[in-house]
């Protein structure tokens, strides 16, 4: 039995490997990382056979500007269920000068927004920024609503969840365009490392409805960190080696953030006794300022180039203030799109001019700023640059010279006064450093944690582990109402604290988190079966009350980085042996169980039972000492204490800003469906019309063209000039508004008169060509009909010739002597079977028979009288009727050619070679009668030069058809 164990295994485990590569290799999938910023978003994608690589844009740019604008239709209102044009990044902001109120940016910044004073501030401040959008906050949806003027105006308010979803969508369109049309679906998506439990759920539900799954959030500087560790090795804790410490300072449009990193290697345990080394990053502390970005530079020049442009003497003459330029939708949305402009050749550049033609009531401007000027503007933003910093070396508890450098990110650190700030706060000891790419590395590291997610991808092992930013904890009554808390600011997330409550009866408890002073509820927690297990555990185990405990697990979550629940249970110390579990249950199938009779370790000082006894009364020796040792474990099991524990099930409920509901959800997805139905039906709508706009300019030009008006007659010409006309009025008439089956149609009208003329263009030039073509294998197959007539002829000649020989040759041996009877016993005469076979034999070398000679003639013949048939009757038509016969049709019959000749070519291939040696060559035996066997043998060499001679014919044909003829 053992033997076949030892056989089977390898296939087991072959088939189990087998298994297991198939399931991963079909499960293999790309996916992505999301950098989600303020006003770009970047992302990149890790697809099999294909390393960490940038998601273009349809442009082929590297990022895309996270807007989403929709263009209005033109001369008329849209019916409820249609929608509009839609658009995203560039495209969009250009739609902006146009349609400022339908054109969404920095959605970002309203995300997880809770009502109270902070809310109203920042949509106020958000409309002061596009005033020509109308928006408002939904209380019962529990986020930010818009209405976009493209729409009817009965399709209802569009909520930021719904924006946001879009522009999600369009990212997770262009990672499928690049990765060959494959669904791409998995994503890790970057976000603040200050955001609430509210916002990040916030992001979730918008990723959801863009159909993307998040296989974990994580936050900015988090993100660059795993960038940076990608390709390098840090000092080994295990060692007893120092860690190195960075700070990731994170400057985007909306914010800033600044992250302390430790990263260093370590030794932990693989599989089985082997130990491997990983390098970790770990969030130590964090900064931040929330309103501090490259947003709030633009607006400083904002605020200079309105001041400079209701100063011009036009101005001042016409009345125009300041508010009134800044609420005017159009133009505070050039004036925002300049100062972004402005802001970024500043970096670069001493000074910058803006220009614009017309402003505002037709007043053109231009002025010119210098980065003195703008420095010396923000220079109260430079000074809360120290902040976010200082929070995060606190937090972690180091300095500046515990820092072994500053990591820059994000696009708003490219301003000059932005780096000499950092560089003045470290000083000597660290060094400001741009050694990660500032654009693309929070892209790069979600990426390569979304692989190491991915049980698709074996990447290099780099632990994260994010910290809890907020410190969190528990509420709930037992008679008191008790608050604890559990977590602080710096507490790693992933890491589980367990928590011991007197409730005995089934409860409702809340997780929290403490925010700006305040604990926010995150997610309300009920019990389900409390009250019964502890009633089970007092009935069936004999447990008192005063020695239940009910405990519950928590931790800050992994994945998004809210507090929750792990498990709950309930439990209490009984007397009797071990508790029995699933581990045992799985133990005993498996032949490692503990039940009576069956096989247990042996204790210390225990003897193993003999397999066979050597008699009987060392047998029962044996047996007796092992009941009594069986009986002492018992006693010892029945004495010794265990702790049953019961499982309580419950059920949670996010709390703090407002979910929508379950109908809520599938009403958004149900239309965001039906918006992307409706950009494919636009999108073939505009495939087609193009089509048929370069067909009708193709068609005119046709109307000229020489060898079109040979092969047509002047009525098709003039039918055609009319439908030319008639098409190209209905295009830029009542055509406008038509849908893709209209174009369509119209196309087919116009290729029905076209297509036949083209027709007989193209078969009047290709037909010369291939008529020699075919006249040519007709050649060929008449030159072989020929030769293997021929072939054939000969082969018969030959036959009949040696024939003859053999009949004499058999006479002249028909009457031996009565003395060689006996030694014709002895041996047969070579030479009377010699004879006999060659007739045979020569008939046997020709690879061709007459019914071949039939079959090809037969080709030949059939096709060579169609075609003189047809050259005939096309003869007699003119160039504008139709062909007696197509190039297609003459292929046909050089394909029946062409075959016909394969077949007697893979004859003659197949034919076997003729042998040159004659066949009674072996030389006779000697007999005891020499003379009668003299006499024998001159008879038979006579015999076989008789009979071979046909064979030599059979090898040498008439005449061999050259190669070019085959």
């Amino acid at each position: 039995m053992a033997k076949m164990r030892g056989l089977s295994s390898p296939f087991f485990l072959f088939a189990f490997l087998f298994i297991a590569f198939a399931s991963t290799a079909s499960a293999a999938s790309a996916v992505l990382g999301i950098d989600l910023g303020g006003a770009y978003i970047k992302a990149a994608i890790v697809k099999p056979g294909v390393p960490l690589d940038i998601v273009p844009t349809k442009d082929s740019k590297r990022k895309e500007a996270a807007v989403v604008g929709f263009k209005p239709v033109s001369g008329s209102a849209l019916e409820f269920g249609s929608y509009p044009e839609r658009l995203y990044g560039g495209d969009a902001l250009a739609l902006g000068g146009r349609f400022p109120g339908d054109v969404f940016t920095n959605l970002k910044t309203l995300l997880g927004l809770v009502p109270g004073d902070h809310t109203d501030s920042m949509i106020k401040n958000y409309h002061a920024r596009h005033p020509a959008i109308k928006s408002k906050f939904d209380q019962e949806k529990g986020t930010v609503s818009f209405e976009p003027s493209a729409f009817s105006s009965s399709e209802g308010a569009w909520t930021l969840d719904e924006l946001l979803a879009m522009e999600l969508k369009n990212i997770r369109t262009n990672a499928e365009a690049m990765s060959k049309g494959s669904s791409v679906t998995d994503a890790v998506i970057t976000v603040p490392v200050h955001w609430t439990a509210d916002e990040r759920r916030a992001i979730e539900r918008a990723a959801d409805l863009a159909g993307i799954n998040v296989m974990s959030l994580i936050s900015d500087g988090l993100a660059v960190g795993i960038d940076y560790a990608v390709k390098r090795t840090f000092p080994s804790v295990t060692k007893g080696e120092k860690p190195e410490y960075h700070l990731i300072f994170d400057m985007g449009a909306g914010s800033t953030t600044a992250t302390l990193l430790r990263f260093s290697s370590k030794d932990v345990k693989d599989i089985g006794r082997f130990n491997k080394t990983i390098q970790e990053v770990a969030v130590m502390g964090a900064g931040w300022d929330k309103t501090l970005g490259g947003d709030e530079l633009n607006a400083l020049i904002v605020d200079y180039l309105v001041d400079a442009f209701v100063a011009k003497p036009q101005a001042v003459k016409a009345g125009i203030t300041a508010e009134e330029v800044k609420g005017h939708g159009r133009t505070a949305s050039k004036i925002w799109r300049e100062a972004e402009r402005a802001r970024m050749v500043l970096s670069a550049n001493s000074d910058v001019r803006s220009s614009f033609e017309g402003l505002y009531k037709d007043i053109d401007f231009a002025t010119k700023l210098t980065r003195a000027e703008f420095e010396k503007m923000a220079a109260s933003h430079a000074d809360r640059i120290n902040a976010p910093v200082q929070q995060a070396l606190d937090a972690a508890k180091l300095s500046f010279k515990d820092l072994d450098s500053v990591i820059l990110h994000g696009g708003a650190i490219r301003t000059p006064f932005v780096q000499k700030k950092l560089e003045s706060m470290t000083g000597k000891s660290t060094e400001v450093r741009s050694n990660v790419n500032s654009d693309e590395s929070a892209a790069f590291g979600a990426a390569f944690k979304a692989a190491g997610l991915s049980p698709s991808f074996r990447v290099k092992e780099i632990r994260d582990i994010e910290a809890a930013v907020y410190p969190a904890g528990i509420s709930y009554s037992d008679g008191k109402a008790r608050q604890q808390k559990l977590f602080v600011a710096t507490s790693q997330a992933g890491h589980a604290k367990e928590v011991t409550v007197k409730n005995l009866d089934d409860f409702a408890f809340t997780l929290f988190q403490t925010v700006d002073g305040a604990d926010r509820q995150v997610t309300e927690v009920k019990t389900q079966n409390l009250t019964a297990s502890v009633e089970a555990l007092t009935t069936k185990f004999g447990c008192s009350k005063d020695d239940i405990s009910t405990k519950l697990k928590l931790r800050i979550s992994p994945i998004d980085s809210i507090p929750e629940i792990i498990s709950a249970s309930v439990s209490c110390e009984v007397e009797g042996g071990k508790a029995g579990g699933i581990g045992d249950s799985v133990k005993g199938l498996f032949g490692f169980g503990s039940k009576k009779g069956e096989q247990e370790p042996l204790k210390e000082g225990e003897e193993a039972e003999a397999e066979t006894s050597s008699s009987s009364s060392s047998s029962s020796s044996s047996t007796a000492n092992a009941k009594a040792s069986g009986s002492a474990a018992a006693e010892a099991d029945i004495k010794k204490k265990r702790t049953e524990i019961i499982p309580v099930k419950v059920t949670t409920v996010p709390k703090g800003l407002a979910q929508p509901a379950p109908e809520d959800i599938k009403a958004m997805k149900d239309r965001l469906a039906a918006f992307d139905r409706s950009d494919i039906s636009r999108i073939q709508r505009e495939e087609a019309l193009n089509v048929l706009e370069a067909y009708t300019y193709r068609t005119r030009d046709l109307l000229e063209n020489t060898d079109f008006v040979g092969a047509s007659t002047e009525a098709i010409r003039s039918q055609l000039s009319s439908l030319l006309s008639s098409t190209s009025d209905w295009l830029y008439g009542e055509g406008s508004s038509a849908k893709a089956e209209a174009f369509k149609s119209k196309l087919a009208d116009l290729k029905a008169i076209v297509d036949p003329v083209q027709k007989r263009r193209e078969e009047a030039s290709a037909r010369p060509e291939i008529l020699k073509s075919l006249q040519s294998s007709l050649d060929q197959t008449k030159s072989m009909v020929d030769a293997i007539g021929k072939q054939i002829a000969a082969s018969i000649s030959s036959a009949s010739e040696a024939a003859l020989s053999s009949s004499s040759t058999t006479e002249a041996a028909a009457s031996p002597s009565a003395a060689d009877d006996l030694d014709d016993l002895d041996e047969p005469d070579a030479s009377s079977t010699s004879s006999s076979a060659k007739p045979s034999e020569s008939a046997s070398l020709m690879p061709y028979t007459e019914e071949d000679l039939a079959s090809i003639t037969k080709a030949y013949e059939s096709v060579s009288e169609w075609i003189k048939a047809k050259v005939a009757e096309q003869d007699k038509l003119q160039p504008f009727e139709d062909p007696a016969f197509t190039v297609k049709e003459i292929e046909t019959k050089a394909k029946e050619l062409n075959k016909a000749l394969m077949d007697m070519v893979t004859k003659k291939m197949q034919m076997p070679k003729a042998s040159t040696r004659s066949s009674s060559s072996k030389k006779p035996k000697a007999t005891k009668s020499k003379k009668a066997k003299s006499s024998s043998s001159e008879s038979s060499t006579a015999s076989e030069s008789a009979s071979a001679s046909p064979s030599v014919v059979a090898e040498e044909p008439a005449k061999p058809i050259a190669h070019e003829e085959l």
